[in-house]
């Protein structure tokens, strides 16, 4: 079991396995884009709303909210970014089609051995 353990690791980086941990999408080396890559939280909030309003959640027959609604999950982003903790938005929408948006933080605060896969510019 650990040899296939030692192989799934190697192979992962390179790999279409997603990740159990966000912060481990910065082992993906081969998966990195500058234009998905931003300093500022902001930016990287106006991406994930985007994205959210593009792909509305489904709404609950008796009217109640399945899930948190837009402006806290919003506030709940713009104040941890900044601190190195990563987001994600994971929903069903209308169609029964599962979102799952990401926005990982590089320094990683749960994960601070993990480099930026981006060099600085």
């Amino acid at each position: 079991m650990l040899a296939r353990y030692r192989e799934v690791a190697a192979e992962f980086p390179t790999s279409n396995l997603p990740p159990l941990m966000t912060g481990h999408w910065l082992l993906k080396r081969n998966q990195t884009s500058a234009g998905r890559t931003w300093t500022d939280p902001a930016v990287a909030l106006k991406w994930l709303t985007k994205h959210y309003l593009e792909n509305l959640p489904f709404e609950r027959e008796d009217g109640r909210r399945a899930y948190a609604g837009l402006e806290t999950k919003r506030e709940y982003a713009i104040d941890v970014l900044p601190v190195g903790v990563d987001v994600s938005w994971v929903y069903y929408t209308r169609s029964g089609n599962i979102v799952s948006l990401s926005v990982v933080c590089c320094p990683n605060r749960h994960h601070p051995e993990l480099g930026c896969p981006m060099p600085p510019s």
